[in-house]
């Protein structure tokens, strides 16, 4: 089966936390703090792999998570780094992160990389909060928490060439006599379900060949196998428009041609401005003559070359192969639109990181929220006075306090911060 979209969740590494230890040395304050830091968590990263050329695997996977950090250890110890998770996705792959719905990267190369999701940095020890008035620190700082984020994987296939037009109008036929591709081949409509690649060997030349699958009336709009896979033709140099001129299914040749072009247009008018060459095919079968002509006449008034082929007899396709290498040597490749990537600077920046909300819960609570309060909240040693006046600090610091007493806290009122809530009574 051919998946070409994907949602996942992936969750990079925790730090690790940092250690509260003593050295055991006489004549110094409780040993004397040497708790080590906590390692970093491990990332996620993407990696593109041409030996991939579908995203079956995520279909029946959905969550990937990367090692987290060891803890920090006695005897000023670091403690190990989370491993690093790599995901091999398809050449070709857009990776989307979903909140944002912005591109993060297209993985268009082979071996290219993309880290998604930095692992946490790990807490600092003990070690690191003693000075002249705490001589023994009883708390260190927690590790980072991981960052989670949901994102899309969008597969839109790498081809030189992709080959359009109805169904059952021979595209398969022609890929499989132009290369060495197998692509299942029978007289009924959408015998093909899954775009096929193959590789066109030609002279001291190659290229890639895409049997894109049949587009219908309304393709644009989703009607049969419709955007699924008119994607994959945008990032083909060269369009291939094989039309059946045979009459033998009754349809008029021009009617075709135009329908079809008229849902490149529709999808997206970029489509057309690709080279296109003409495949008149079934030319062995064709049951009118005066048809034909009218069809070759107008693709050529439209400035399009035709090329009478017979992809079953294998007749005529040596010239359509040579129009196409050609077509290739000259290919000037177009502006790049102009996309908004996400900003991974801006998010790892975090300009929110220090600051607190304040506001005031349904059943009366003043609640105290914060990225950096969360982490030194969980790093605080409830028991050791020390590490609550740190804790208090930071609040009063940040204007925490300030904030709480304008929206009305007052003293015996309940103060809330993550699950944990205190009577506020002032000094």
């Amino acid at each position: 089966m051919f998946v070409d979209r994907a949602e996942i969740i992936i969750t990079s590494g925790k730090g690790g936390d940092g250690a509260v230890t003593f050295r055991r040395e006489p004549y110094v304050p409780e040993g004397g703090p040497d708790g080590g830091d906590g390692g970093d968590g491990g990332n996620i990263i993407f990696v593109a792999d041409n030996n991939l050329r579908t995203l079956m695997d995520f279909k029946y996977k959905r969550k990937y998570e990367a090692e987290n950090g060891q803890n920090g250890m006695r005897r000023k110890k670091y403690g190990k780094r989370g491993e690093d998770l790599e995901i091999r996705v398809p050449v070709g792959t857009m990776i989307i992160d979903k909140e944002s719905g912005l591109l993060m990267k297209d993985m268009a190369h082979n071996g290219d990389t993309l880290v998604a999701a930095k692992g946490g940095k790990g807490g600092k020890g003990n070690v690191h909060f003693k000075n002249s008035i705490r001589q023994a620190p009883n708390f260190a700082e927690a590790g980072e928490l991981p960052k989670v984020r949901t994102v899309i994987l969008e597969l839109k296939l790498i081809a030189d060439v992709g080959l359009v037009g109805f169904p059952n109008v021979g595209k398969s036929t022609l890929l499989s006599v132009s290369t060495c591709a197998k692509p299942k081949v029978a007289n009924y409509h959408f015998t093909t379900i899954d775009p096929n690649l193959g590789v066109v060997d030609l002279y001291d030349k190659s290229f890639v060949m895409a049997d894109i699958a049949g587009i219908i009336e309304g393709a644009h709009e989703g009607m049969g196998l419709g955007i699924k896979f008119l994607k994959h033709i945008e990032r083909t140099k060269v369009l291939i428009h094989v039309v059946d001129v045979s009459g033998s299914e009754g349809r008029d040749p021009i009617d075709d041609y135009k329908k079809i072009i008229d849902e490149l247009r529709k999808y997206d008018e970029r489509l057309l401005a690709k080279p296109m060459l003409v495949a008149a095919n079934k030319i062995d079968a064709v049951c009118d003559e005066e048809k034909l002509t009218e069809f070759i006449e107008f693709v050529e008034n439209e400035g399009k070359r035709v090329f009478k082929i017979s992809a079953a007899a294998r007749q005529g396709i040596q010239e359509l192969l040579n129009a196409t290498i050609n077509e290739l040597d000259n290919y000037v490749e177009p502006e790049a639109e102009e996309v908004e990537y996400f900003d991974f600077e801006k998010d790892e920046l975090d300009e929110d990181f220090k600051k607190l909300k304040a506001y005031r819960a349904y059943d009366g609570a003043f609640v105290l929220e914060g990225k950096q309060l969360s982490k030194i909240f969980r790093s605080t040693n409830f028991t050791d006075t020390g590490s609550m006046r740190y804790l208090y600090k930071f609040i009063v610091d940040r204007g925490g306090i300030k904030m709480l007493k304008k929206i009305g806290l007052k003293e015996g009122d309940t103060v809330r911060i993550e699950d944990y809530e205190f009577e506020y009574y002032d000094d």
